[in-house]
């Protein structure tokens, strides 16, 4: 998930959701915007891991809230090397994922969803969870067992998009 700013209604569809498809582990590309959010995201089902993005200002409040400290996160799932910042800086997205160190890189930022191949990586933006800017609240299922990624809209678990890894 990524970019929720602030939009706590949006938010609580998104655990909701994402506690449904039973995931193990909820990553957050960033932009969650203040520590009030972390009410609604407490309740999730999985372990919560994530970065700052450009708008969240009160890091402090963030974590002490989440245990958010990082603009980028490495993580090894399954054998996938997967990177997470939250794609403020482009030139940093496309250096991270043409450094073919990373399986799969998961950034935010622009609100738009996407799911493509960088080189060998594959890059994942979840889109936003507010929907403030394009109208559509998504998060992105990463299967890392079965090697592929899905984007569904949160209001009605249409798949926007999806790709083998």
């Amino acid at each position: 998930m990524s970019d929720t700013h602030d939009n706590l209604e949006a938010t609580r569809k998104a655990v909701e959701f994402l506690n449904e498809q039973k995931v193990e582990l909820v990553i957050h590309a960033g932009d969650f915007v203040a520590p009030f959010v972390a009410n609604e995201l407490k309740k999730l089902n999985a372990p919560l891991k994530g970065v700052f993005g450009n708008n969240d200002g009160e890091r402090k409040g963030l974590y002490e809230a989440l245990g958010i400290s990082e603009e980028l996160l490495e993580l090894s799932i399954d054998g996938l090397k997967i990177a997470v910042t939250h794609g403020t800086d482009e030139r940093i997205v496309h250096a991270l994922a043409r450094s073919r160190l990373y399986d799969v890189l998961i950034v935010g930022h622009t609100h738009r969803y996407e799911i493509r191949e960088e080189g060998r990586t594959i890059l994942v933006n979840p889109g936003e969870v507010c929907g403030y800017l394009t109208g559509v609240k998504s998060v992105a299922i990463l299967d890392t067992r079965g090697r592929e990624v899905k984007i569904l809209n949160i209001e009605n678990g249409e798949l926007l998009g999806a790709m083998s890894i």
